[in-house]
């Protein structure tokens, strides 16, 4: 585990942005993971793609901060999706039923026009189209 996460953001239109990740998600970092989004969703950007695809680590914190985020994406009018989760992350957010709640995306692309990894559109994706 380390201290250090960079999140960077991308605006891919007026209403939605992925927030790329990289590093741990824990105890140490959750808040600067929290920071960053809201403060997109803050400008006016409610629907966020979190790509998780260079994220090493995730605890019980991290895993309350995807959830955190999902209720102020929701509150702002919006949704959150998880992008290019790697395996050991989906196992965890499958087991946890957080799965239930964040459908998990192959891809960015798939997560900005909300298909799932199964090939449906998810319940994050539903009402809000990929140029939001």
């Amino acid at each position: 585990m380390t201290d250090i996460l960079d999140v960077t953001v991308r605006h891919t239109s007026d209403r939605t942005a992925v927030v790329t990740v990289s590093g741990d998600v824990d105890l140490h970092t959750a808040a600067t993971l929290r920071r960053h989004a809201m403060a997109v969703v803050a400008q006016g950007v409610p629907h966020l793609v979190l790509d998780l695809a260079q994220v090493d680590f995730v605890d019980s914190t991290g895993l309350s901060t995807f959830i955190g985020l999902l209720h102020t994406t929701q509150q702002a009018g919006g949704s959150l999706r998880l992008a290019d989760v790697p395996d050991r992350l989906t196992r965890m957010v499958t087991m946890t039923g957080i799965s239930e709640l964040l459908p998990i995306h192959a891809t960015v692309t798939d997560a900005l026009a909300g298909r799932t990894a199964g090939g449906t559109l998810g319940r994050a994706g539903e009402g809000a189209a990929a140029g939001d």
